[in-house]
């Protein structure tokens, strides 16, 4: 299992985060408990961001700056189940100063399990007030930023 796949030219700008499931994930009868979902996408958030070399610890240290969800919509399609591989993914949709929308989808093989629009808010990490992103990542992140 690679740790991530990612294209950066101006076509094509998913990620890819593998994840498996395991027991933790499911609930009684093996099938991934509806709110972990929320969880895998997450961490494929915060592998993009660390794929582009910003980890969340450094956003914060270096520049009081947090993400946190604004606004969800999940549309559950298929269970996923015990054991399964599962990619993440993800494509900026809309960088705006203060926040940032992600369009994700979770996939096992070709089959789409779950839709995703993300919407985050950037924040002080001191105040949890609205905070600009610093500029260099506004920059980057607008070259990411993939419309419908």
């Amino acid at each position: 299992m690679s740790a991530q796949s990612q294209t950066n030219d101006p076509v094509s700008r998913l990620f890819s985060w593998p994840t498996r499931v395991y027991w933790e994930d499911t609930d009684a009868g093996g099938v991934v408990y509806h709110a972990q979902y929320v969880a895998f996408l997450e961490r494929a958030r915060t592998e993009w961001l660390r794929a582009r070399g910003h980890s969340q610890e450094w956003l914060r240290g270096d520049h009081d700056l947090v993400f946190a969800v604004r606004a969800m919509t999940l549309d559950f399609l298929k269970p996923a189940r015990l054991d399964d591989l599962l990619q993440v993914e993800l494509v900026l949709r809309q960088c705006k100063r203060a926040s940032v929308v992600f369009a994700q989808r979770i996939l096992r093989g070709e089959d789409v399990l779950l839709t995703a629009e993300v919407k985050v808010a950037a924040l002080s990490a001191a105040g949890f007030r609205p905070k600009p992103l610093p500029e260099a990542l506004y920059e980057e992140f607008k070259l990411f930023e993939t419309p419908n």
